[in-house]
């Protein structure tokens, strides 16, 4: 067992994270407010950037093998090196997805 440094980038707070444990169960037992609903890799609510190092999440679900590169579902995510991420930063495709479901997705009327 091996164990990482993952830090949030710009809230100053850091864990050890276990090769062996989610990201997520260590901010659970480390009292960090990391946001999360189903636990299963599906609803992305526990979504963080990943803006340095690398995790293995192949039961994240939600993601796309791409997304997987650069996004981890710190529910399903496990760090393979020390770790910089950005909470609450979500893959494209879903911010598109947002803005469809809202209605703003479409070009305001032009002006008469």
């Amino acid at each position: 067992m091996t164990e990482y440094t993952v830090e949030f980038v710009g809230t100053g707070e850091t864990i050890e994270v276990a090769d062996t444990d989610t990201i997520l169960s260590r901010c659970l037992d480390e009292g960090v407010a990391q946001e999360y609903s189903c636990r299963v890799g599906m609803c992305l609510a526990c979504t963080a950037e990943i803006v340095e190092g690398e995790v293995t999440q192949p039961a994240a679900r939600g993601l796309t093998d791409e997304e997987k590169e650069t996004y981890a579902l710190t529910c399903m995510a496990r760090p393979k090196s020390d770790l910089k991420l950005d909470r609450g930063k979500y893959p494209p495709s879903i911010e598109d997805d947002a803005a469809v479901e809202a209605g703003t997705d479409e070009e305001a009327p032009a002006d008469d």
